[in-house]
């Protein structure tokens, strides 16, 4: 979609200037996306359309995958003919002087407008809406995603002319890389003086999967003047569809249990279903059922603590352990989406290599519970176990040894529930699910909150022994804030300082105030 600055209009570069100056476009891509190729086939439609053309990269460090910025200038030759000498190009964007600035992802476009690469009076922006997070977003112990909205609303805000949708998607679909669409959308735009047919030749003159860049590039083409697709975390209004398998416990969310709430618990039956089985999914809506009881009595009509109980409830029973990621390593939609982000062809041989550091507690939890405890309790046995396992082992899952031995992990899942983990973790969401119902008849507000706490328990490993070790800590708290009148907005704050920061340093300050 094409959004105008409503304090400029569309025009075209340089136009009316008397001196003519070189046309500037900035490409920042990461690794693996054709940001080289973008510029390649821009520096090509500008030589073979009268134009000297020049381009430079910088690429960029470990920030998912590397991001580079490639920057182009074209200067027309017939000027340079009229001159008599000629243009000195530059090597790097300025702020303020760049003409049209592409990002391959919608926080790419973030850190150009951040460098003031983008500005109202001149730059057309050309932005995928999609999102690939940076390390700071996955590491946040919390939700560190950025508001998508928020990024688009400040490319509008910044960009003379603003071009976003999702061209990560229109490249899947067409078979192709985002630099094709990306580059359709740039004929889109009319920013380069330049017709589709020139920018259609560039493409046929690289050589390289012509027919698939062209289709992409046609797409991108018509994307540019379209509603732009669904941002990164946006979702599309409906509820998950379940299966047949699933087809009886659809019917009891429907019939048993208020609209608000569908969404979620349909989402959380068809998680624990392919966590365990149907029928640990029918125990998370049996453990639901008292507490949607309690909200239509207490509640104030919006379900809002079946709701919360639900998601976190059903986070909770599909925790993390080694079943599970062993599981998840070898399933045939992991192998499939990892050839198609790596791209490769069909002479090409792909090896995934697993690196596995499982500590004696992990060990322990898959056992069954009397074994575990006696391995946990027992010192030569730890010592034993730890002198095999101190430096973990690198497992090759696209080797018949490996995957075989990742399959025999995954294949404990029909004995998951004799296992000390499985005994610990459902004697704890017990406790959690007893202090939520007994505090809604009370304090509903408070009761919400409670049922919100799970969120801090998540991961595995230190990950989540931190988080196991700050949610007791808040929980720990909740006798104390029952007695006082502003309970549940005291609990909300433990709950954000311990998401705070991992050390659990904030946590503990807002304990002492709260115990003050």
């Amino acid at each position: 979609m094409i959004d105008t600055n409503p304090a400029e209009r569309p025009a075209s570069i340089n136009a009316g200037a008397r001196t003519p100056k070189a046309i500037t476009v900035a490409i920042l891509a990461m690794g693996g996306e054709g940001g080289g190729v973008l510029a390649d086939w821009i520096v090509d439609l500008g030589e073979h359309s009268g134009y000297y053309a020049q381009t430079t990269s910088v690429p960029g460090v470990a920030q998912r995958t590397g991001s580079t910025i490639y920057y182009l200038e074209m200067f027309p030759e017939a000027a340079v003919r009229a001159a008599g000498k000629e243009p000195v190009l530059a090597l790097i964007p300025v702020p303020g002087e760049v003409d049209i600035v592409i990002a391959s992802e919608l926080m790419e476009a973030g850190r150009a407008i951040q460098r003031g690469l983008v500005t109202p009076d001149r730059t057309t922006l050309i932005a995928s809406t999609h999102r690939v997070y940076s390390m700071t977003e996955k590491t946040a112990v919390a939700d560190g995603r950025v508001d998508p909205a928020k990024l688009i609303d400040a490319a509008r805000a910044a960009a003379k002319v603003l071009v976003h949708n999702d061209f990560a998607r229109i490249a899947e679909q067409t078979g192709s890389v985002i630099s094709a669409p990306l580059f359709g959308a740039l004929a889109a735009t009319g920013g380069l003086p330049f017709s589709r047919q020139q920018f259609e030749e560039a493409v046929r003159r690289g050589g390289v999967g012509v027919e698939s860049s062209l289709t992409a590039f046609a797409a991108g083409f018509s994307a540019a003047g379209e509603p732009r697709a669904a941002a990164a975390g946006e979702s599309e209004a409906g509820w998950p569809k379940l299966g047949p398998r699933l087809h009886a416990l659809a019917k009891r969310v429907e019939a048993s249990f208020p609209p608000a709430s569908h969404a979620i618990l349909l989402a959380g039956v068809q998680r624990l279903a392919d966590y365990q089985d149907e029928s640990y999914a029918a125990e998370y809506l049996d453990r639901l059922d008292p507490i949607r009881d309690l909200d239509a009595q207490y509640g104030n009509g919006d379900f809002a603590l079946l709701r919360e109980s639900g998601r976190y409830l059903a986070l909770w029973m599909s925790y993390e352990d080694t079943i599970r990621v062993a599981d998840l390593k070898t399933r045939r939609t992991r192998f499939e989406r990892v050839h198609r982000e790596v791209r490769t062809g069909q002479t090409q041989l792909l090896a995934i290599n697993e690196f596995l550091h499982p500590r004696v507690e992990e060990i322990s939890d898959t056992l069954p519970a009397a074994l575990g405890r006696w391995l946990l309790n027992t010192g030569w046995a730890r010592r034993l176990v730890e002198r095999f396992t101190h430096q973990g082992r690198v497992v090759e899952t696209t080797s018949v040894s490996g995957f075989l031995l990742l399959y025999f992990v995954a294949s404990l899942r029909r004995w998951r529930r004799r296992s000390l983990r499985f005994e610990r973790e459902q004697r704890r969401i017990g406790e959690w699910l007893a202090q939520v119902t007994a505090l809604a008849p009370e304090d509903y507000a408070l009761a919400v909150e409670v049922s919100e706490c799970p969120r801090l328990v998540k991961g595995y490993g230190d990950t989540h022994l931190r988080g196991s070790r700050n949610f007791d800590a808040v929980m720990d708290a909740v006798p104390m804030l029952r007695r006082a009148a502003d309970g549940a907005r005291r609990l909300k704050k433990l709950r954000e300082a311990a998401l705070a920061d991992e050390s659990g340093q904030k946590l503990a300050e807002a304990l002492r105030e709260v115990s003050a």
